[in-house]
């Protein structure tokens, strides 16, 4: 894939993907989230190749496992004229992950467009009794990649902080208080996310096992 830009603000980044032949592109440091290191990297790289991009994927750096098959997940999103931001969810099957507040949740509509992210577990599932693992009703995790309609991406890095975003530390809420709908594709693939130490001990694990 020709138009693949690592955008990072460290000299250290950017020297050492341009040292195994890949593109890269400097931003600047005082982004407060990766949706608007990506609204600027669109800028530079449309500005230097003249080139209109309709959509844009952002993979961010703490999901290295993230699959192909789930980028052309999120592509795929676009179908929808009504999709502005695309995501991902996998169904949770263990109690830990639902407990998490690392691990965010999302519920969604029948046309699989977000409802809500939280860092506790929705739906709250009323009479589920110990184990909502293995009741009828699903829980969702959300995995942190994300895709914008280009256009849609230059607003979004204008819009200020919203109440829920501030209460739950998720900026995709932000996206949904101002109106903006985000599509949700489901997957069957299990990422990590590096969210803690525990989680890079286990990235570190996973590579050795396929070394």
């Amino acid at each position: 894939m020709e138009n693949v830009y690592v955008a990072t603000d460290d000299e250290r980044i950017f020297q050492a993907v341009k040292k195994f032949g890949a593109k890269a592109v400097m931003t600047s440091g005082k982004h407060p989230s990766g949706t608007d290191r990506c609204a600027e990297a669109l800028n530079i790289i449309s500005l230097e190749t003249g080139t209109h991009f309709d959509c844009v994927i952002n993979v961010q750096g703490d999901e290295p496992f993230i699959s192909p098959l789930q980028i052309q997940a999120l592509i795929n999103c676009f179908q929808d004229a009504k999709t502005d931001i695309a995501t991902l969810a996998k169904k949770i099957t263990s109690r830990e992950e639902i407990s998490d507040p690392n691990k965010p949740k999302v519920v969604f509509d029948k046309s699989n467009f977000a409802l809500y992210f939280s860092r506790s577990p929705i739906p709250y599932i009323r009479n589920a009794g110990t184990d909502i693992t293995t009741g009828s009703h699903n829980i969702f995790r959300h995995i942190g990649i994300y895709g914008y309609r280009s256009d849609v991406l230059k607003e979004l890095s204008h819009l200020k902080p919203s109440p829920l975003e501030l209460a739950e530390s998720l900026e995709q809420l932000r996206w949904l208080q101002n109106g903006y709908k985000i599509k949700v594709s489901l997957t069957d693939l299990d990422n990590l996310g590096i969210d803690t130490p525990e989680d890079l001990i286990e990235a570190e694990r996973r590579v050795a096992g396929h070394s």
